[in-house]
């Protein structure tokens, strides 16, 4: 399976980019959803949830999604899935505007293992 991964975190886009095509750009976790929307309504497949993990919308500004590297046909259910998750995360106000340094490094970290633990089970 060939997949791609948006993100807003440069932990993953320094340790994964040699594997995989990442699409990095320091944007808002908000942001990442919304390009991931375009990206699902011009066909790519969705392959990780947008809102994975235990961590709420905007408790951390770090967000990762796996998609198709390719379009195809329009998955209605991944249009629900990332229009859910962008009206969730609208719900929640940025917990950490500018988080600390430590801090921002265990949000980059959580996001990548989270982002890992997906990939094991999409590639497995």
């Amino acid at each position: 399976m060939k997949i791609q991964i948006i993100t807003n975190n440069p932990l993953v886009a320094q340790k994964l980019s040699e594997e995989y095509p990442v699409h990095y750009e320091p944007r808002s976790y908000r942001e990442v959803l919304v390009a991931v929307r375009d990206l699902i309504h011009q066909g790519y497949q969705l392959y990780s949830h947008p809102l994975s993990g235990s961590v709420k919308p905007n408790e951390t500004p770090y967000k990762s999604v796996f998609l198709s590297q390719k379009p195809g046909k329009l998955d209605l259910d991944a249009v629900r899935i990332i229009e859910n998750s962008i009206i969730t995360c609208d719900k929640f106000a940025v917990k950490f505007p500018d988080p600390p340094p430590d801090m921002d490094r265990d949000f980059q970290l959580l996001d990548l293992t989270l982002l890992q633990g997906a990939l094991s089970q999409i590639t497995t």
